[in-house]
C-alpha cells in the first residue's frame, strides 16, 4: 500500500487517480470510476467526484493508496 499525502482535503476521486499516475488522463479516470473498477474503503465507487479525505483507501488496478493529510 502506498501513502499519498494530501495538502488540502477533500479531493475528488478522479483527480487522485490522475495525479498519482494510475491513469493517463482525467477522462480515463472518469471512465474507470463509472465502470466500477475503483474501490474506496472496500466498496465499489462509481461517483467521479466522490470527495476523498485523509484516512480513505483507494484501490484500483491492483494498487492501493492510503490518503494522509500533510503535517
Amino acid at each position: 500500500m502506498r501513502d499519498v499525502i494530501l495538502k488540502t482535503e477533500p479531493v475528488e476521486l478522479h483527480k487522485i487517480l490522475k495525479f498519482e499516475g494510475l491513469v493517463p488522463s482525467g477522462g480515463v479516470a472518469k471512465l474507470a470510476i463509472e465502470s466500477g473498477d475503483v474501490m474506496v474503503n472496500g466498496e465499489v465507487e462509481t461517483r467521479k467526484r466522490k470527495k476523498i479525505v485523509a484516512g480513505d483507501i483507494i484501490e484500483f488496478n491492483g494498487e492501493a493508496l492510503r490518503l494522509k493529510l500533510s503535517d
